[in-house]
């Protein structure tokens, strides 16, 4: 598989971010890309007005690519949050209330896989408690994808940059992919594959390839160390796409790395445009 054989969908919450929101879509079209995908573009705000939502959906209309992958509600991301649904309060009802606000934007463009942060663990509560809740919301996130013919994603980051978030191996995540889809019954989470993540946790890549491929919703990559483009750093990017061919893969990678000190523009040179 390797880098020309791949479909790649760009991150528009990292990359492009030198520009306003409503021109990334764009900005992407010009680099080469037919499809992108976003965090939850709008941090303060999980329930945003009508005019917001359809300017996005504009936006992304008009640039002519498609939205592949949408983050629910995650709190302040970029910045301390690691995602809301298993943050009891306030934020929990804000997941809650996103759920349906986000499938319906997601369902308006085609975008069929949604990413659902865990949220990092809170003083003073019991981890316990936070678990249940998160099942209880991932259940809710799981109907409402399913609604749409969505997959929901869970993601396992790395705990260097996210000490709080339980979610540090691909193990763990894949552990709350089962539970949902016994919760359910609708067997619609997936794991999402980040390889810059696991590799900052010294997982060994292959193996989580070998092992956990077949329950795989989306695969994003970041080169590392650095979390810059393939590359930049030392991991062996194209081989590890080759073993995810081989093991089955067939569905999109995304790219979630920084450009680095020049417009995201410039940070595809090692990507042909052919391949894009």
């Amino acid at each position: 598989m390797g880098f020309a054989d791949q479909r790649f969908t760009v991150n528009l919450s990292i990359l492009f971010t030198d520009l306003p929101l409503l021109e990334r879509p764009t900005a992407a079209a010009a680099a080469g890309f037919s499809e992108v995908e976003l965090w939850w573009p709008w941090a303060d705000s999980a329930t945003p007005g009508r005019a917001t939502l359809d300017g996005l959906r504009k936006a992304i209309e008009d640039a002519g690519v498609r939205l592949t992958g949408l983050n629910f509600y995650a709190g302040r991301l970029p910045g301390p949050d690691r995602g809301a649904l298993s943050v009891p309060g306030e934020e929990s009802d804000r997941f809650r209330a996103n759920i349906d606000v986000a499938a319906g934007f997601a369902a308006s463009l085609g975008c069929t896989a949604l990413n659902a942060l865990y949220g990092n663990r809170i003083a003073g509560v019991d981890p316990a408690e936070q678990d249940a809740l998160a099942l209880e919301n991932l259940a809710l996130a799981a109907h409402a994808a399913d609604r749409i013919g969505a997959i929901l994603l869970i993601e396992a980051l790395n705990r260097t940059e996210s000490p709080r978030y339980p979610l540090v191996s691909a193990s763990a995540a894949v552990d709350v992919v089962d539970r949902v889809n016994e919760a359910t019954g609708l067997g619609n989470a997936r794991f999402l594959m980040d390889l810059y993540h696991l590799s900052m946790n010294g997982e060994d890549l292959p193996a989580v390839i070998e092992r956990y491929t077949a329950r795989t919703g989306h695969v994003q990559i970041a080169d590392n160390p650095g979390r810059g483009a393939p590359g930049t750093g030392s991991l062996p990017l194209a081989d590890l796409l080759d073993r995810l061919g081989k093991a089955g893969y067939e569905g999109r990678v995304g790219l979630e790395y920084q450009p680095g000190d020049r417009p995201s523009a410039e940070a595809f040179e090692w990507l042909p445009r052919a391949a894009r």
